[in-house]
């Protein structure tokens, strides 16, 4: 997981307890840190919390007990695939060349 998106989940979590705070004892707590919901560093905060929320929408989406690491293997494992022939000989490139001067003379 990237850095962005652990410094996100982070503030999710921060907004989770938040939202918690509120609907159990109706309290604020980044209010009450920050000086009130209109004050400007709580506002920044709300907007960090909203920002950080669509952020992690990908999360949601990922593989379970899946890393970052494992994917990214397993695309470049996808990306090296071998087209070549049976046993690992490679066609001839002067007889593909050939053919395909025989089929336009035709």
């Amino acid at each position: 997981m990237g850095t962005i998106k652990r410094i996100a989940l982070v503030l999710l979590i921060i907004g989770g307890i938040n939202w918690g705070l509120i609907g159990l004892f109706q309290f604020d707590l980044v209010a009450s840190i920050f000086g009130g919901q209109d004050s400007g560093l709580a506002r920044i905060i709300y907007s960090l919390v909203g920002l950080s929320s669509l952020i992690c929408i990908p999360i949601l989406f990922d593989r379970l007990g899946e890393s970052d690491e494992a994917t990214t293997n397993q695309r470049i494992r996808s990306d090296n695939v071998n087209y070549g022939v049976e046993f690992g000989e490679d066609i001839d490139d002067d007889f593909e060349l050939s053919n395909r001067d025989s089929d336009r003379k035709e």
